[in-house]
């Protein structure tokens, strides 16, 4: 099979769907892999015929990686140009004031869902000579976001690991990349949080936080999987927090503490 191929976890819904529609424009095979079946159909149905394999996973579940992988390259012939490791879950909120559950979800599957990622493609991307693996971070992980700590500190560490794998799968032919987008326009910020009268979009827009439309993210993962950089920011809030953090640090802690009421109770999925 010679049809370039991309795996996407958090394929139903948010950034993975528009990846998923954006590379199938470009004639790729796409492996839409989520823990929601009927978002993962819905993605399906919006691809041509034939052009998709469907995978329930829960990325915190490595045998369920395994046989999602295994599933795949049989579709396939054994090839992966590029896994896109974005599945992702987070809550605002004040340390102190968070479920410890909710605290425990979100590094599971931000956290260890990205390393399982990581183990189980690892072969069928050295493989698949010149590939990629794509990990969703965040402007989150720029510069620590208050009101959305833990969040904010599972994105911090899959920029680590993108770099530090960068380097470790160089002799392997296998490129490692980050996507670090700003608050994106998916469904989760539609909804309405407890004690508000806002969705999360305007609530973050009432404090002066941008926020994107989905659509730019299609093009965003292509040039990252495409181009040279090792982190690619998405939209005009992450390019600013970037140069802020390198040149002005002392003013970043400044905005970030006036923003961080906006950023509590706001949940972001995948971004």
């Amino acid at each position: 099979m010679n049809q370039k191929t991309i795996f996407i976890t958090g394929g139903a819904s948010g950034l993975g769907r528009e990846v998923a529609r954006f590379f199938a424009d470009k004639g790729w095979f796409v492996g839409i892999a989520d823990i929601n079946a009927p978002g993962i159909a819905e993605t399906a149905a919006m691809l041509p015929d034939g052009m998709s394999s469907q995978h329930l996973l829960d990325v915190t579940d490595r045998d369920q990686w395994a046989r999602a992988v295994e599933e795949f390259g049989e579709a396939t012939g054994g090839r992966m140009d590029v896994m896109f490791n974005n599945a992702g879950i987070g809550s605002g909120g004040l340390i102190q004031d968070m479920e410890p559950a909710e605290i425990d979800r979100m590094i599971a599957v931000n956290f260890t869902g990205v390393v399982n990622g990581a183990q189980a493609c690892f072969k069928i991307l050295e493989a698949t000579p010149g590939s990629c693996l794509l990990n969703t971070a965040s402007a989150a992980g720029i510069y620590g976001s208050a009101g959305l700590s833990v969040y904010s500190g599972t994105k911090f560490a899959v920029r680590g690991m993108t770099e530090a794998w960068d380097i470790e799968w160089e002799p392997f032919d296998i490129r490692v990349r980050s996507l670090m987008p700003g608050f994106i326009d998916t469904n989760i910020l539609s909804a309405v949080p407890n004690g508000s009268n806002q969705t999360g979009r305007e609530k973050l827009e009432s404090v002066g936080i941008e926020v994107s439309p989905v659509e730019i993210i299609g093009q965003a993962a292509w040039d990252a999987v495409h181009g040279k950089k090792l982190h690619t920011t998405v939209n005009k809030t992450a390019k600013q927090l970037a140069f802020m953090a390198r040149w002005f640090p002392g003013l970043l802690r400044k905005r970030a503490a006036g923003l961080a009421s906006g950023l509590e109770d706001v949940v972001e999925s995948g971004s």
